[in-house]
């Protein structure tokens, strides 16, 4: 059917001729206003269909066949999403991709070479055009083949060249279905394939929600947002020099405590900050937040220290200028998503939003006739942990709403201390407090201590690792160069502990996303909608009438994702969940 102009349910007819039914993969691009392009295994030729409105085509196909679309990237999902259209599954080549080969990278040219095989350093590159510059002969030729001779993607399709004919946009939908069916093959040779084609799923899902989150936005009231940047760095500054002269006074309430003679140095220099520190009495090896939030009442200017940096954040990151810039006129604060963070797979959003200053929640407030649910997973970590290593001791202490307690009957050691024994041994701290208690765990839980040594060995000897779902985390630390002995002896251990939260914290966010994805789904009805997903919570914005529904929901989500992601049942998870006004309302 390639070069042929088709109507739209003739679209439908065909694919269902193609045995296409719910689930299978159809590979999609579209690009308003040029059109649509389809493909499928059993078509004879992908589709190619010039319209206006290609998403009307697209949402057409979703309800009468609801198909695994095939998509490069969530660009294409955003542009569905921008028309009004909402994918219920996907298969995206990036987001597979960074499962497969690890880390951010995951443009087309890169995916086509690493799945065939092709030096990623020899990916061919369009030279820059100038006045002295003219187009390559072969321009014609290379917009007629995506892939070329040497068997590389061509640079013009991978910067866009397939967007301005519908022709070429059925070509583009094939080569990612064909990517798709290459991923497969791959996936089949990991260790514990159909974990990862879950994984996949999820992942892929993950990525369509993240095209949706960065259209809502997030709820913020702008007149409570003001407020409290006002309430850091003083009111709106009318003028830059008004600005400077209010970073100036901040600057001064810190230095009016500071030893005779230091009232000119620069608190945004750590070095002098150190330095300060220690004229006053304070000795510190480092100005980390934690480290002096410890020596807060040491001397008043190490609290007035700290007031600063709040300040400061507010002012630089999170201040007026943020605000006139992420806030739209219907109130909704937005950034962009992406499923993975090219490590370990968390999620991530750009503005801020991932690391918004508590005082600021305050400003996230439901719309009218709305309400939040918000719902935060409990001790996810150490449960992870339990569930991937199979260790059916710590598997038990799991039943308890407070997992750290029975852990501390164990070890015969008090609550907090088998805290930090439990997340030490996740995070590699093998010193200081709980240490002993951490040796402990050895004897107690030996299955779960063992699949932490095994993640940090591997990681030691320079080998990447994997995750419970199958994501590859690249252990590369940069070039050694020359190393002492001692150096290299730290690099390796950096390596091991890296290695060994990497499989934990990897293995949380995929069941994080599975129960993103699955609440997505299910709440939908409810016409809720996620708003954020902040580590191991979600932000649920729901009409009030649905509010205590969707907070039933989310656990009864949890639960079937729980068993979707790790079939063995011994494992207990839970969220602390609240039906609240606005986010500053939640516990914890």
């Amino acid at each position: 059917m390639s070069g042929v102009a088709v109507e739209p349910d003739v679209v439908v007819a065909a694919l269902r001729a193609a045995s296409v039914g719910r689930g299978d993969l159809v590979g999609l691009a579209v690009m308003p206003g040029v059109g649509v392009g389809l493909a499928a295994p059993e078509l004879a030729a992908p589709v190619a269909l010039a319209v206006e409105d290609p998403a009307a085509v697209v949402a057409m196909v979703e309800d009468e066949l609801r198909p695994r679309w095939v998509i490069w990237s969530g660009a294409t999902a955003a542009r569905l999403v921008e028309a009004g259209v909402r994918l219920a599954t996907a298969w995206d080549v990036a987001a597979v991709h960074r499962l497969l080969f690890g880390g951010w990278k995951a443009e087309p040219d890169r995916v086509w070479a690493a799945l065939h095989d092709l030096d990623p350093g020899a990916v061919p590159t369009l030279p820059p055009l100038d006045l002295f510059s003219q187009p390559a002969h072969d321009d014609a030729a290379a917009l007629v083949r995506p892939v070329r001779p040497d068997g590389y993607l061509e640079p013009r399709w991978v910067l866009g060249a397939a967007e301005d004919d519908p022709q070429r946009l059925a070509r583009w939908a094939a080569l990612a279905l064909e990517a798709a069916a290459l991923q497969e093959r791959r996936l089949t040779a990991l260790p514990a394939p159909d974990r990862a084609r879950r994984a996949v799923r999820s992942e892929s899902t993950a990525e369509l929600l993240c095209a949706e989150l960065s259209a809502d936005g997030l709820p913020v009231d702008r007149d409570e947002a003001e407020a409290v940047i006002a309430g850091f760095v003083g009111p709106r500054p009318r003028t830059a020099l008004e600005a400077a002269e209010q970073r100036a006074e901040r600057d001064a309430a810190v230095l009016r405590l500071a030893p005779p003679g230091q009232q000119g140095v620069d608190l945004r220099s750590l070095p002098q900050v150190k330095s300060l520190l220690r004229r006053a009495g304070v000795e510190v090896p480092d100005t980390r937040k934690w480290r002096l939030e410890a020596m807060r009442d040491s001397h008043p200017l190490v609290a007035a220290l700290l007031d600063w940096r709040k300040a400061e954040r507010i002012s630089t990151t999170f201040g007026y200028a943020w605000l006139d810039e992420r806030l739209g006129v219907d109130g909704r604060l937005r950034g962009e998503w992406t499923g993975s963070d090219g490590a370990a797979g968390r999620m991530t959003a750009s503005a801020g939003l991932h690391n918004m200053p508590a005082a600021l929640r305050r400003a996230v407030v439901a719309e009218p006739g709305h309400v939040f649910v918000r719902a935060d997973l409990g001790q996810i970590e150490p449960r992870v942990l339990a569930a991937v290593s199979g260790d059916r001791a710590l598997a038990e202490a799991t039943q308890e709403d407070d997992l750290y307690a029975p852990v501390a009957a164990q070890l015969g050691v008090d609550r907090a201390t088998a805290k930090v024994a439990v997340l030490g041994a996740m995070y590699g701290q093998t010193t200081g407090h709980g240490a002993q208690a951490l040796r402990g765990l050895q004897a107690a839980y030996p299955v779960a201590m063992a699949h932490l040594d095994e993640a940090d060995r591997t990681a030691q000897g320079g080998w990447d690792v994997r995750t419970y779902g199958g994501r590859l985390v690249r252990m590369g630390f940069g070039p050694a160069g020359e190393l002492t002995a001692s150096q290299a002896r730290a690099r390796a251990a950096a390596r091991g502990r890296y290695g060994r939260n990497a499989v934990i914290q990897g293995a949380a966010a995929e069941l994080f996303k599975v129960w993103a994805v699955t609440v997505r789904a299910r709440a939908a009805p409810l016409d809720a909608r996620i708003v954020l997903c902040l580590h191991d919570e979600l932000l649920v914005h729901v009409p009030t009438a649905h509010g205590d529904a969707v907070s039933s929901l989310l656990d009864d989500c949890l639960q079937e994702s729980a068993a979707r992601w790790a079939p063995d049942r011994s494992v207990r998870f839970l969220a602390e969940t609240s039906v609240i006004g606005r986010w500053s309302d939640a516990k914890g």
